[in-house]
Formats: C-alpha cells, sequence, structure tokens
C-alpha cells in the first residue's frame, strides 16, 4: 500500500466559537449528519472544530485544498460504536479521489483531538 498524501491541521476553538454561533455557517459547512450528531455533544465548539480540522486536513491530503467544487460539506466525519471518527463515504469524495489521486481503491485514516484551546485532526490518504 502507498501513502498518497497527508493532511494535518489545527483551528483556534474560539474562532469556531464564534462561527458556530451563525446557524448559517453551520449548514454551509457541516452534513446533515454531523448536525444531527451534535444534538448529542455537551461541548459543540470542540464537536464542530474537530470535524472543521478534518475537512481542512483531507483536502489537504488530497493536495488541492477546497478547489474544483470540493466543499466543506461535501465532507462528513462520523463516529463508530466505538467513538472512532472516520470520513463518511460519499459518492463526490470517491469520484474526486478516483480523478484527482488516479486511485481506484483507497483507505482514508483521520484522528482528531483537542485540549480547551485548539482542535486538531490528521489525515492520511493510502492506496489499497
Amino acid at each position: 500500500m502507498k501513502i498518497l498524501g497527508i493532511g494535518v491541521d489545527i483551528v483556534d476553538n474560539k474562532r469556531l466559537r464564534k462561527l458556530i454561533k451563525d446557524k448559517k455557517f453551520i449548514n454551509r459547512t457541516f452534513g446533515k449528519k454531523e448536525i444531527e450528531l451534535s444534538k448529542r455533544f455537551k461541548d459543540k465548539v470542540n464537536y464542530f472544530a474537530k470535524r472543521f480540522a478534518a475537512k481542512e486536513a483531507l483536502s489537504k491530503a488530497l493536495g488541492t485544498g477546497f478547489r474544483y467544487n470540493l466543499n466543506f460539506k461535501d465532507i462528513e466525519i462520523i463516529n463508530d460504536n466505538l467513538g472512532k471518527p472516520y470520513y463518511l463515504n460519499s459518492v463526490k469524495i470517491d469520484q474526486f479521489i478516483k480523478k484527482i489521486c488516479k486511485a481506484s481503491k483507497y483507505n482514508l485514516h483521520l484522528s482528531i483531538s483537542d485540549e480547551k484551546e485548539y482542535s486538531m485532526a490528521f489525515t492520511i490518504l493510502q492506496k489499497k
């Protein structure tokens, strides 16, 4: 297996605290499942900040940033039953990776973390 890209991002939680007060920002940046799952979390700032960082990290792992019609809302991060975060599979992301990275089969690895002031994400895009 070959690593096609690595991305990392860190977010100042104060910045997100201000942004998530605006419902337009939330609806423009996060997917339906992410918004629905946020209702389970008391600390909305860290919840959204980690996902924002994960979206940025994936765009960096792809090597494109948010170009070629890739938007924040296209990337959704949810958790499995044990709490492990992962990128939700979508047709758009799948097609994007196949076109940009020339990989028909791939794995996306994600690690997210937070502290009081910062949230961060680390992503590896790996060709199978």
